[in-house]
């Protein structure tokens, strides 16, 4: 038996997480055949400074496009900003080849949203606080 230790830690060191993506990467390759895997941002910025305002951050692997984070200000809501974003989104993992896209929220936040464009759930897992859930969705693209 080889010597190691086990640590825990909420501070994510890149060199750690290098390891760690690097080595699934590797594997994930080896077993497909490809690689394909992508970061992917739609971001809105200042006209005028140019600082990031919001957006959506996600990638695409395996031919699946993997909406991660989607925030929008309050001040930018409710003018089909959201709509537009998600579609270039969308279109973007269409471009890519991806078949279909995954994510996850919370029920307080956006299902609905995501219904109106063709999301739908696949599963709903309930968290904190007690009332509280995670609805995972798909979307054929």
């Amino acid at each position: 038996m080889e010597n190691y230790t086990l640590s825990v830690t909420d501070e994510i060191e890149p060199a750690f997480e290098q390891v760690i993506a690097g080595g699934l990467n590797r594997f994930n390759d080896e077993m497909t055949g490809y690689n394909d895997r992508q970061p992917l941002a739609v971001i809105v910025r200042d006209a005028v400074t140019e600082a990031p305002l919001g957006g959506i951050l996600g990638r695409s692997s395996l031919g699946l496009l993997f909406l991660e984070l989607f925030y929008l200000p309050p001040a930018l809501r409710g003018n089909c900003l959201g709509s537009t974003l998600l579609a270039t989104f969308e279109q973007q993992g269409r471009e890519r080849g991806c078949r279909c896209a995954v994510l996850y929220t919370i029920n307080f936040q956006a299902p609905a949203f995501y219904a109106r464009y063709g999301w739908r759930a696949f599963g709903e897992i309930p968290c904190a606080p007690p009332g509280t859930s995670r609805i995972f969705m798909s979307k054929e693209l």
